[in-house]
């Protein structure tokens, strides 16, 4: 397996053992994909829930920039909302788990198609 696909498992097992929800695999793979070369950085890699410029940055690049959300309350909500979900306890989270999270409470699967 390459380094991305046992990055992809251990994403999956994440979502499943954190954050209650069965990945669906396919999905997770592009979500996965489209975070690019940061996955392999151990520091770009993950997302921090107490760091405010750290979630300023992905409700802007990711949120508005890859997803085509408009700003508002909802966006800081949904962060928020998958900040809990994946368990604000979780030091390290995976920003390909949260991007997947995202994407699925705002049904935007179809900017990876």
């Amino acid at each position: 397996m390459s380094k991305r696909d046992d990055l992809i498992e251990k994403y999956a097992a994440d979502l499943k053992e954190k954050c209650n929800v069965t990945a669906d695999m396919d999905f997770l793979r592009k979500v996965t994909i489209g975070c690019g070369p940061s996955i392999y950085n151990r520091d770009a890699s993950t997302v921090s829930a107490t760091d405010k410029s750290e979630l300023e940055t992905v409700k802007k690049n990711f949120l508005m920039k890859k997803l085509g959300l408009s700003d508002g309350p909802a966006l800081d909500e949904a962060i928020d909302a998958v900040m809990d979900q994946y368990g604000r306890s979780t030091r390290s989270k995976y920003r390909a788990v949260v991007y997947y999270l995202l994407a699925k409470h705002f049904n935007k699967e179809s900017v990876y198609k």
